[in-house]
């Protein structure tokens, strides 16, 4: 195996929980090679390392024969725990249970124990037509047709052929559906991640002319679960895009009542509940919700628990980064500036630990939101600093929107800090970032220019007509539905009749 190989080998056997390691254990003992498992010296060795340390390892093992053949062994060592998980989760899903089915049946089949074969097919069918796995009925039926064909179609007449064609048909439209909601939902969030919400109504036109290449076959009620769910989640994206948060919302709803009525279907893929629960907590807060939000805060960190999965680092990564970054923002709305702050300690040893498993969204949203807190809180300096997280740490490009207020943000703090000699720099960056990515709107341009008149005032009086000229401005820019967006990441409005007031 190459270098990147040991690393994957090495956060692979990281990975493991106690019950999957004794397993392996116990799994790499009946390949023993020569008098000793290799296996299980190697395993061991790369486990007791925190950081895989690859010269260590040749130190360690320098008279073992292995050692010559070291990147063969890594690679059979790898492949061996990738076996070994293959077979201790083999039931742990209805997707894992129905190909074990359908490689039996094929083996049956092979053996030629066709009416076995039949039934063990059957077996399978039911289970994915219950769990509603398209994609293994349509491997079923691939061997079902064979089936049929070995009797040489003795079993069939035309009504049997054009009920097989009109089930293949149905499949393959439900495929088609599945894709296409995908590709637009993915487009969608893929905006919205990057540029935020629609600021023009260029913009909008952006948002509306993706939802216009929809083109279902399927009404609603005849979709697959996992079709419905995803039609829902793209329309409360788009109408969250466009600043409907009030029409996004009974999406959302529609979906926690389908993961309700459906359970069985969502359990193996916990990230449909996720998102619902932290899309639905978010929207749910800026609509004035609060109850509903911190109810189904509780439940999304309850999902571990719920849905019998304590050791599934995925679930326990995402709920980590959506709990505390909805949490964060609920304390920040509610002015609980105090119970935000306790939380920050925790969100720091998850940025530490789950540093390379998070996206750039994810920590440039955090550090964000915990600079709005401490700014909020009166702390400017701590403010300051998890701005500069933002923006030297963050790829500029993959979080454009958020980098923006981080940006604007940037030149409050440092105004209200009295850093005038960082100023002129700072204001230049931000023009140049704005200009290049083609995001000077109304209020970027408004607050620019305050901040730019500001640094040349020469008098308190001057400080006051135009901290109130901000004020008024503001005012009217929150009333356009294309400008509102930006005050969900922090009310510059309010912020600025704070210091109206402080100057009177």
């Amino acid at each position: 195996m190459s270098n990147v190989a040991s690393s994957n080998l090495h956060e692979l056997i990281q990975s493991l929980t106690k019950p999957e390691k004794r397993y392996f254990k116990v799994f790499a003992s009946r390949h023993v090679i020569g008098d000793e498992n290799n296996y299980e010296k190697l395993f061991d060795a790369i486990a007791a390392q925190e950081v895989y340390d690859e010269a260590e390892l040749l130190t360690k093992f320098k008279n073992e024969a292995f050692v010559n053949r070291f990147s063969i062994s890594k690679n059979r060592l790898y492949n061996s725990i990738l076996k070994s998980l293959d077979t201790y989760h083999a039931n742990s899903s209805a997707d894992a249970q129905i190909k074990r089915q359908i490689h039996a049946a094929e083996i049956l089949y092979k053996k030629g124990l066709y009416n076995q074969s039949k039934r063990l097919f059957r077996s399978a069918r039911k289970q994915a037509e219950k769990h509603e796995k398209i994609t293994s009925l349509i491997e079923i039926s691939r061997w079902e047709k064979k089936l049929l064909e070995k009797d040489q179609y003795e079993a069939l007449g035309k009504k049997e052929l054009k009920s097989i064609l009109a089930e293949d048909q149905i499949m393959t439209a439900r495929i088609d559906t599945y894709n296409q909601l995908w590709n637009v939902k993915s487009r969608i969030f893929s905006n919205l991640y990057v540029r935020g919400k629609a600021r023009s109504k260029k913009e909008l036109a952006k948002y509306k002319k993706m939802l216009d290449e929809l083109a279902l076959k399927q009404e609603k009620e005849g979709m697959l679960t996992e079709n419905a769910y995803m039609l829902n989640h793209l329309f409360s994206a788009f109408h969250f895009g466009t600043g409907e948060e009030k029409a996004s919302y009974p999406y959302l709803m529609d979906n926690l009542a389908l993961i309700e009525s459906k359970p069985h279907l969502f359990k193996e893929d916990k990230s449909f509940v996720i998102t619902t629960l932290t899309n639905a907590i978010y929207v749910g807060n800026k609509l004035g919700k609060e109850e509903e939000a911190f109810q189904n805060l509780e439940r999304l960190r309850s999902l571990p628990v719920i849905m019998d999965a304590k050791g599934d680092a995925d679930l326990t990564i995402k709920i980590f980064a959506l709990s505390n970054s909805i949490e964060l923002a609920l304390h920040t709305d509610r002015g609980n500036f105090e119970e935000g702050i306790k939380l920050v300690s925790t969100i720091e040893d998850g940025l530490i630990k789950y540093d390379k498993k998070l996206s750039s969204v994810r920590k440039a949203s955090f550090y964000l939101n915990i600079a709005v807190l401490f700014f909020k809180a009166g702390h400017p300096n701590e403010a300051l600093k998890w701005v500069n997280q933002l923006l030297n740490n963050i790829e500029i490009d993959k979080t454009q929107d958020i980098h923006c207020m981080g940006q604007v943000l940037n030149l409050i703090i440092h105004m209200q800090l009295g850093n005038r000699s960082l100023m002129p720099y700072a204001m230049r960056s931000t023009q140049r970032f704005l200009e290049t990515r083609e995001r000077v709107y109304q209020f970027e341009t408004v607050m620019l220019k305050f901040v730019n008149n500001h640094l040349k005032a020469t008098s308190k009086a001057d400080e006051q007509k135009l901290i109130s000229q901000l004020v008024s401005e503001l005012e009217e820019l929150k009333k356009d539905p294309f400008e509102r967006p930006v005050f969900e990441y922090f009310d510059f409005l309010e912020w600025a009749k704070e210091q109206k007031k402080a100057q009177a």
